[in-house]
């Protein structure tokens, strides 16, 4: 996937997945960039392990799967990051 959809698609889950679970996070736009982006991956991961059962660091594609997928490895990410980073709520 080149570098355009990469920025896109970052954006258009990092924005997502904030709406959907806004919590205390900041960053603006390169914030927003960042979450979609490794969410991406995150979600591009799991769905490679649940329908191959092979563990490969791979992306969501830029299309409508995609951005759900990622959308959902950045809700995931997040989650994560808040239960480490100690601001967790639940």
């Amino acid at each position: 996937m080149n570098l355009l959809a990469w920025i896109v698609l970052g954006l258009i889950a990092g924005a997502i997945a904030k709406a959907i679970d806004p919590g205390a996070r900041g960053g603006g736009i390169l914030g927003t960039l960042l979450l979609g982006i490794v969410g991406a991956l995150v979600g591009g991961s799991l769905y490679t392990l649940l329908t191959t059962g092979t563990l490969a660091i791979t992306s969501a594609g830029l299309s409508l799967g995609g951005i759900i997928v990622a959308v959902l490895g950045a809700i995931i990410f997040s989650f994560i990051w808040n239960r480490i980073a100690g601001r967790g709520a639940i």
